[in-house]
């Protein structure tokens, strides 16, 4: 007999002895449950910082037994020797992360809690949402197993916040084993109270952010460019919109090339150095220089047998003779290439022969 199995009295040793039996269960459960949410969790695009999960050990299971063993009359009883921990980046995702529990499980409602409730200062790392479930037969069954679908376990959801206030107040207030003195408790109440105020304020500022998105969007789509500063969310919805997709086709047109599509966000920094501070300004400049970009590309690719071009040089080439027509000379288009492609040696010799090439467009 083990020792801590000593300071059992009968009952609780036969709860140990079940659990014993039913180990290899518990330990399929420990594998299935955080299948099924990390399941759930990608098919609602929800992001946690870590999902995790155990079987409590024989003997934590015993020094339980030791002080409340005479409230359970079996193993069953017990909901929480499978656990498994949702841990969240924000505090407005733990909801989310139980409406999905409720939806992948059976929820038993009379053991759940929710502890975020509690409102006293030193509770904030114990502010987890615990609900007990089972598998659902629907979910998943194994006839040769039907103990999977009866034995309940235990989910956890909370933020990071809480996560890493709960394992320092408990090495600090338990693992040493003696009481924390009034002025440090204090000390670690008042830190309880700034972390609790920083999970809020994280939630508000990606609720404000995303209605920023939003916002930006709808404008954007509704054509209120210059109520839009140029951003990378802006940008990025006003290239939803496929600005420069007639001249891209007009220029593939020529040669009836293949259009390799790229990201054309790399422009962002360019469309900024040529002045540009709202959507607006873009689409002024789009249709400002489209005519005498779409030149320049015939006489570059016309005589050639190129058959692929890329999405991205009608924007390229407005870019270019935006520089130039404003007189922007070899210093101008270099830095233009480099804020795109990074720096090259052959920047300048390309700047030279553009500029000479788009000076006799423009006669």
């Amino acid at each position: 007999m083990q020792a801590f199995e000593k300071e059992l009295d009968l009952h609780g040793r036969a709860i140990l002895e079940e659990y014993r039996s039913l180990y290899p269960v518990y330990e399929r459960l420990r594998e299935l449950v955080p299948q099924f949410i990390s399941r759930s969790l990608k098919e609602a695009r929800v992001l946690v910082t870590a999902l995790e999960s155990r079987v409590k050990t024989e003997s934590s299971l015993a020094g339980k037994l030791a002080l409340k063993g005479g409230k359970y009359a079996g193993i069953l009883d017990i909901t929480d020797i499978v656990g498994a921990r949702v841990i969240t980046f924000y505090s407005a995702d733990v909801d989310k992360i139980a409406a999905l529990i409720q939806k992948i499980f059976e929820v038993d409602w009379e053991n759940s809690v929710d502890k975020r409730k509690q409102h006293s200062l030193e509770s904030f790392g114990y502010m987890s949402l615990h609900y007990v479930c089972r598998i659902r037969p629907s979910l998943y069954s194994d006839p040769d197993c039907p103990e999977l679908n009866n034995i309940r376990f235990e989910v956890q959801m909370r933020t990071a916040l809480q996560h890493v206030w709960a394992n320092m107040y408990h090495d600090t207030g338990y693992k040493s084993g003696l009481e924390v003195p009034p002025e440090h408790l204090r000390t670690l109440n008042r830190l309880a109270g700034v972390l609790e105020l920083a999970d809020d304020e994280f939630s508000r500022v990606r609720a404000q952010i995303n209605d920023y998105r939003r916002k930006v969007h709808s404008l954007v789509r509704d054509g209120n460019f210059d109520e839009v500063s140029l951003s990378g969310d802006s940008f990025k919805s006003y290239l939803t919109l496929d600005p420069f997709g007639s001249l891209t086709e007009k220029i593939a047109a020529i040669n009836q090339a293949e259009v390799q599509n790229v990201s054309l966000m790399p422009y962002l920094s360019a469309l900024r150095m040529l002045g540009c501070q709202t959507i607006g300004d873009v689409e002024r400049l789009r249709l400002k220089y489209s005519d005498l970009a779409y030149r320049m590309t015939v006489h570059q690719i016309g005589q050639t047998d190129l058959d692929i071009i890329s999405s991205s040089l009608a924007l390229q080439n407005i870019c270019i003779v935006c520089v130039v027509v404003r007189g922007g000379g070899v210093y101008e288009l270099e830095k233009l290439f480099e804020s795109v492609n990074g720096p090259s040696p052959y920047n300048a010799t390309r700047a030279e022969a553009l500029i000479a090439f788009i000076d006799k467009l423009k006669k």
